[in-house]
């Protein structure tokens, strides 16, 4: 039996990366586009999910080979087994917090917790890093949106007395 998939990790990766692009695409369509001198609400977005699509393709292309492997020379699957699930459950939940928690707890505190569940999923990190990563980040955060940029997100949300 010949196969064409050379690395099914990347052939997964790839898949993963076009779908969440199709799927922002699909998400960005009823706003407004405008034009790039006067951009609107959903011209970032489908620029953003045109460039992840075309990412996912290059990554699902470099799996791909155009010599048919045998059984022998590249035989195996993608061996969901042996996947992070762990690390992909932290990252998941860390963008789940961030987007629930931007509200009701401000910039400061949702930044902070997806940072530090992000950090989780990594074996390099320890609380420790992760801790002064979150905090490391919060700054950032607060210097580039609300210093720099000016934008009006409050670094504390109503339910701790932020605005």
């Amino acid at each position: 039996m010949t196969r064409f998939i050379k690395s099914p990790k990347e052939v997964a990766s790839g898949l993963l990366l076009v779908l969440l692009a199709a799927f922002f695409a699909w998400q960005a369509m009823d706003l407004p586009m405008g034009r790039a001198i006067r951009m609107g609400p959903g011209y970032f977005p489908m620029i953003l999910a045109g460039l992840l699509g075309f990412l996912g393709l290059i990554v699902l292309l470099t799996g791909l080979t155009l010599q048919p492997l045998t059984e022998e020379e590249g035989g195996r699957g993608i061996g969901l087994r042996r996947w992070p699930w762990l690390a992909l459950g932290l990252v998941t939940l860390a963008v789940v917090v961030f987007g629930l928690g931007i509200r009701p707890l401000g910039l400061g505190p949702s930044m902070g917790l997806a940072v530090f569940l992000s950090a989780l999923a990594s074996r390099r990190f320890s609380l420790l890093t992760g801790a002064v990563s979150a905090v490391v980040m919060v700054a950032f955060s607060w210097a580039v949106f609300i210093k720099g940029l000016g934008l009006p997100l409050p670094m504390l949300g109503p339910w701790l007395g932020g605005y």
